[in-house]
């Protein structure tokens, strides 16, 4: 073989060098492109350059071209054939896992997984049932739970089939947080809140007292059960003309003979447990004390307080004098115990709204006087007309004497009257038949006031979160479905935002008070989060819906390699949000959802 015909290849050479007189070590590498050739019967060696002022990765470029491997530039070198999001629906999957939420309808099929679709659809993206169908083809959800391609008929089938489910559903949640182990306080909040419909034809719509403030819709009423801490447990949805008392009742029937839970204490507002609910709430039908009695805990309302407080009553403003609240009798209440509190802020809040209303009914009263004056506005009708829009609006009509004539119109305030309810100002009165020994006075304020976790809860489900509202389902089986899935996904948001409060504004640790008739503050944590808007880390904090959409961008992507017919799932690298995010709930990031 002649000098020129052989191959040539790369060759480094690495060299151990010397020790300096500082110790230090010095190596030496080199790299040549050599040909090898025989001459004769010797093999020799001949470099055709050196290569050594090259960087490293321009060598082994060279070296793997002469080894026979086809290089293609970085971008051409593998091809994403498709990317769906998938970190936001993986991790309220992971979490929906770790509650056992999946298996608690009932057995593995299709219903079942086209019912867990729709609660995370919920949590992750609330809308309406057809716009969840296009969106699980969007994200990973709908190829891993196998509903992708699913019809508007089957997501109909698996509301119907969830709905004959609620029971036992329930009773499952109910076991876990409202039962004596879990809950030795026996403990249960109820609350009732309205959505309007759209549509007229539901059997569940119909007009009262719209809480939502949309008036002259249609709606439906939902009662919403939950543990001390305001997770949920239980949903029942009333026709919208239902009222307070009339949802406690069947609440109550529910927890006694579905959930089978004996002297549980009901807590509810003063509309809700009323003096004929709590005479027929432990009765049997032929009036006899029933064997499981319930306690309960709920307020007085203004015309009893006041009665408490006239004539030397047993409430009186020196009770106050040194603390915010007493525990007081009265025989209007045999067998019960009376927790009187007095909020100053509160107080001050009250007398302060009531002030500007007062002037604001006056300030819009004045032009209607001017013009009765003027003889621009006659008539008795006309005249009480333009009244009573401005009192209607100001709600302030109990606190004027108005006199109308055909021709003159004269208002005063009802002094007595306003200083008679300025008496009031932040007191509320608690009433419960719980012994003290069993509840003290403080207990029963903190057991009350904790309705507010009931309130919270539906703030996430009608507008913060979940979007129950407007129902456009005209079934009342779908209906109760739709609410249903909702609360579910409460419960989902519920369990997310504890766990994630670290990366969220949320309140990791809210100060327990001293007193719990004071407001609830926040930890100086919070504020300072809320303040610095960024953790010691440079990472920012995050509301709870920005989160999730922050997860979403952790996508799922199919790669093929070029010269291959073969596609691999990879994830993107997740961000250190993302990580934590997965870390505090307790999963590693999945490559599919199961």
């Amino acid at each position: 073989m002649t000098r020129n015909s052989g191959k040539v290849h790369v060759v480094r050479v690495r060299k151990t060098g010397y020790v300096d007189k500082q110790g230090h070590r010095h190596d030496y590498s080199s790299a040549y492109l050599r040909r090898t050739y025989r001459d004769g019967g010797t093999v020799k060696n001949e470099t055709v350059a050196n290569l050594s002022a090259l960087p490293d990765h321009v060598i082994d470029l060279i070296d793997a071209g002469l080894k026979g491997q086809q290089l293609v530039p970085a971008a051409e070198a593998v091809t994403i054939t498709a990317s769906l999001p998938h970190g936001h629906v993986a991790a309220v999957h992971a979490l929906a896992k770790k509650l056992g939420l999946p298996a608690l309808p009932g057995p593995a099929g299709r219903h079942r997984d086209l019912a867990l679709a729709l609660i995370i659809s919920r949590v992750v993206r609330p809308s309406s049932k057809l716009s969840a169908l296009t969106w699980w083809d969007d994200v990973t959800l709908g190829a891993d739970l196998g509903v992708a391609g699913a019809t508007a008929d089957d997501i109909y089938a698996a509301m119907d089939w969830l709905e004959h489910r609620q029971d036992a559903i329930e009773a499952e949640l109910a076991r876990r947080h409202l039962a004596p182990e879990p809950n030795p306080a026996r403990m249960a909040l109820f609350d009732l809140s309205s959505s309007w419909l759209e549509g007229s034809h539901c059997p569940l719509a119909a007009r009262g007292y719209s809480r939502d403030g949309k008036k002259g819709k249609l709606q439906i009423e939902y009662g919403l059960l939950t543990d001390p801490a305001g997770r949920p447990v239980a949903v029942r949805v009333f026709p919208g003309n239902t009222g307070d008392p009339a949802a406690f009742t069947q609440i109550v029937t529910v927890v006694r003979e579905k959930f089978g839970l004996a002297q549980m204490v009901m807590a509810g507002d003063r509309g809700m447990i009323t003096s004929a609910r709590i005479r027929a709430l432990n009765q049997t039908e032929d009036g006899t004390q029933r064997p499981d009695a319930y306690g309960w805990i709920t307020a007085l309302r203004a015309p009893a307080i006041k009665k408490l407080m006239a004539d030397g009553g047993p409430l009186q403003m020196s009770l106050f004098d040194e603390q915010d609240l007493a525990e007081i009798t009265s025989p209007d209440f045999p067998g019960e115990r009376l927790v009187a509190c007095r909020n100053p802020v509160l107080a001050a809040d009250r007398a302060r709204t009531r002030d500007e209303l007062l002037a604001a009914t006056e300030k819009l009263l004045a032009p209607i006087l001017a013009r009765v004056q003027a003889g621009k506005l006659a008539g008795a009708g006309p005249i009480g007309v333009e009244v009573g829009k401005v009192i209607s609006r100001c709600k302030t009509g109990k606190h004027f004497a108005v006199t109308i004539t055909d021709t003159s119109l004269a208002v005063a305030r009802k002094q007595d009257q306003i200083d008679a309810e300025a008496a009031l100002d932040g007191f509320y009165v608690l009433r419960t038949p719980v012994p003290a020994a069993e509840l003290d006075a403080a207990a029963v304020v903190t057991a009350y006031k904790n309705l507010k976790y009931v309130e919270r809860d539906f703030r996430h489900i009608k507008s913060d979160d979940l979007d129950l509202r407007p129902v456009f389902h005209r079934l009342g089986e779908r209906v109760k479905a739709h609410v249903l899935i909702c609360m579910l996904a409460c419960y989902l948001t519920w369990h997310l935002r504890r766990a994630w409060a670290p990366l969220t504004y949320t309140d990791q640790d809210p100060p327990v008070p001293g007193n719990p008739v004071a407001p609830a503050r926040r930890s100086a944590a919070a504020q300072a989060k809320a303040s610095a808007q960024y953790d010691p880390a440079g990472q920012p904090y995050r509301s709870f819906r920005d989160l999730l959409e922050h997860l979403g961008t952790l996508t799922r992507n199919q790669v093929r390699y070029t010269g291959t017919d073969v596609t691999i799932a990879m994830l993107t690298e997740p961000t250190s949000a993302q990580r934590q995010a997965f870390e505090l709930i307790g999963a590693p990031i999945p490559l599919t959802l199961t």
